[in-house]
């Protein structure tokens, strides 16, 4: 799934996102719908597909989307996005770490594209969802042999990292937060640095997955 793709196609309001766009053009914003069946969805509660065919995210009830949960299911074009968060605070990256990965902001997230067979490594900026060129040694070297890289279910979910005083926090999370966060990121930032508001968001953000997140079995709780 690589972000050319994705950006014509913003995922809705939990993606680049459909929603905060709609709140800025549109007023009321217009009701999500189930991109299969059609009803009426929840603007915030509702699931999301990707589509490996399109290389994009799709909205969709509870029922569509519990048909898309066995794998192969519809010739395996849609797979249904998980609800699982995880942490290994076993597993430290420190600066030198992040240098290796060699992206210049202090977030990124990495998924792994099915069809391609290679990791996708993207990161927030003003423009949308950023593709940085990732060698596969540095992807093996820095995050390869982790619990949550071990775990990683291809397209659907992806390893969100962020940079923060010297070391870098680490969770495997849902794919769709991850461009719900560039829509974020999009929507306010301002200036060079991205300002307060944005800076704000991002704390509150990372606030949110660090209490969804579950430590990974065998992992240090101390």
């Amino acid at each position: 799934m690589s972000a050319p793709q994705l950006r014509p196609q913003p995922p809705g309001p939990a993606g680049e996102l459909r929603g905060l766009r709609r709140f800025l053009t549109e007023r009321p914003p217009r009701q999500e719908r189930c991109e299969l069946c059609g009803v009426a969805v929840a603007d915030n509660s509702h699931r999301h597909l990707v589509d490996t065919e399109k290389r994009a995210l799709a909205c969709a009830c509870v029922p569509c989307s519990l048909l898309f949960e066995r794998p192969g299911a519809a010739g395996g074009r849609f797979r249904a996005v998980p609800d699982r968060y995880l942490a290994d605070p076993d597993h430290r990256l420190d600066d030198s770490a992040w240098e290796v990965l060699q992206i210049p902001v202090g977030v990124a997230f990495f998924f792994r594209n099915a069809a391609l067979n290679r990791l996708v490594a993207l990161y927030p900026s003003p423009a949308g969802a950023t593709e940085s060129e990732l060698d596969p040694s540095a992807w093996q070297t820095v995050l390869g042999g982790s619990r949550l890289a071990a775990l990683l279910e291809p397209d659907v979910e992806a390893l969100l990292l962020r940079r923060v005083e010297g070391r870098a926090e680490c969770y495997l999370v849902p794919i769709d937060i991850c461009y719900e966060l560039v829509g974020r990121m999009r929507l306010l930032w301002q200036g060079f640095d991205g300002g307060a508001e944005a800076r704000t968001d991002l704390e509150a953000f990372f606030a949110h997955v660090g209490g969804r997140a579950q430590v990974v079995q065998g992992a240090d709780r101390s």
